[in-house]
């Protein structure tokens, strides 16, 4: 989502670095560039001025001008300021009381129902909150009620909603339920409208009036851009939100409305949307994302995607398998399929510290080509996984027939495989480990002849 901001801060930050001393004028064209790209990335002007400002008045002082490293103190200024402006630390949800009573609001199409379902499987997953009530107060939009129940099952929660259009009823008896069972949270979905209406905010006035809501967090889309200040500022006024979920990042906004709301509402952004799966939700960390954005990578987050990837039990059998040269195609299934665990592959490269001047900011992975490498090995029998070397002609022609491919891509990988096996050996006796990325997963290079297997 960041990448506007990203790739023109990055080369601000590239053509400063190493210039030995800097100038008020080097300063000062490095922040012009820099504040065309928050405006060209949908950040409000408002907003825009306020960060150039703090950062100006930080960056043209004597500490940095007579630095030993001034190019490094500038970009430590923009760093920090961009970490403060984002939030500081991160903040999620308050997890003190129970049951924790949330209300998700924001306009039609933010996202708010598939936002409920991952907030009710983050907590159920992380923080072991073992029972959450999703309650379906959308009586507008179409379906709303049975997306919220689908979703409801998809990630093991409890579900309440009544076939009557009073939504405020439909919450008030929702926020009854408590006395019934013993919920550890209870998160409200209600509706939206495609613009802030009169109507819609006396409706929620009526729900937070009813409910003594812990959490009221407004539902954003990334892509809305310099409208997201007045729809944060509206809500905010109106029912005093307190934080903020960022919908969509995975998609092509050009980030602005992270800034612009943050800054606006003075609440943190809580978390982001990073996909449309369940699981694709993230704790939203400023440290983190300000290191994304300026081309410094996010180890942290990898290593926690990593974790969350392969089981501890299955990073020690491979590192194992790695030590006595027994890696099998059944091992390299396993961690493929790890990997893809882990989130969109791209997304994940470019969290390496570096991976701008690596040139893997910009790698291409072919999806479609890991799909057909899963496709080939599932085509082998138990046996031909185990021992490769088995798989004649006559099996090649098998295995290409039952994956559909063809018996060269099965000779490609194959190839590949044997390859990647010598290497992998040879690394695991010089380093007694398992491997290069956390938790003993291989590297993703070269499988299926395409980057990315």
């Amino acid at each position: 989502m960041f990448d506007v901001i990203s790739n023109k801060i990055t080369d601000v930050f590239r053509r400063i670095t190493g210039t030995g001393t800097i100038t008020e004028k080097n300063i000062e064209d490095a922040l012009k560039e820099i504040r065309m790209s928050l405006l060209e990335a949908d950040v409000n002007y408002k907003v825009v001025k306020s960060f150039m400002d703090s950062v100006k008045q930080k960056a043209m002082g004597e500490a940095v001008l007579r630095s030993v490293s001034p190019d490094q103190q500038f970009i430590k200024i923009v760093h920090d300021e961009l970490v403060a402006f984002l939030g500081d630390t991160a903040s999620p949800i308050n997890l003190g009381p129970r049951p924790l009573l949330i209300m998700l609001i924001g306009l039609q199409g933010s996202g708010k129902t598939t936002t409920a379902a991952k907030l009710a499987h983050y907590l159920k997953t992380e923080k072991d909150y073992g029972s959450v009530l999703l309650v379906a107060a959308d009586t507008y939009r179409p379906a709303a009620r049975e997306q919220l129940e689908t979703l409801s099952k998809q990630v093991n929660a409890a579900y309440y909603t009544e076939p009557h259009n009073d939504a405020v009823k439909i919450a008030q008896n929702g926020y009854n339920e408590r006395g019934n069972h013993h919920y550890d949270a209870i998160i409200f979905d209600t509706a939206g409208r495609l613009h802030i209406d009169e109507d819609m905010i006396a409706e929620l006035k009526r729900m937070k009036e009813a409910i003594p809501f812990h959490e009221i967090i407004l539902v954003a889309d990334s892509m809305l851009g310099q409208e997201s200040v007045n729809v944060a500022k509206n809500f905010n006024d109106a029912l005093g939100i307190t934080g903020l979920i960022l919908t969509k990042i995975d998609g092509d906004a050009r980030g602005g409305a992270a800034l612009s709301m943050k800054h606006t509402a003075n609440v943190p952004i809580k978390f982001m949307g990073t996909g449309e799966k369940i699981d694709r939700f993230e704790v939203f960390h400023p440290e983190r994302i300000a290191g994304r954005i300026l081309g410094m990578g996010d180890v942290v987050t990898l290593v926690e995607k990593a974790a969350r990837g392969v089981t501890e039990e299955q990073a020690k059998k491979t590192a194992a398998n790695f030590r006595k040269g027994n890696f099998t195609l059944n091992d390299f299934l396993e961690q493929m399929q790890a990997l893809k665990n882990m989130g969109p592959l791209d997304e994940m490269l470019k969290m390496i510290p570096g991976a701008d001047k690596m040139g893997l900011s910009n790698v291409n992975i072919d999806d479609k080509q890991m799909k057909r490498t899963e496709a080939i090995i599932l085509s082998m029998t138990p046996r031909e996984r185990r021992n490769p070397d088995l798989i004649d002609p006559s099996r090649k022609a098998r295995i290409a027939k039952g994956s559909g491919t063809k018996t060269e891509e099965i000779s490609r990988l194959l190839k590949q495989f044997n390859a990647a096996k010598k290497m992998m050996k040879s690394m695991s006796k010089r380093r007694h480990g398992g491997g290069g990325l956390p938790g003993g997963m291989p590297g993703i290079g070269g499988f299926g002849g395409r980057p990315g297997f």
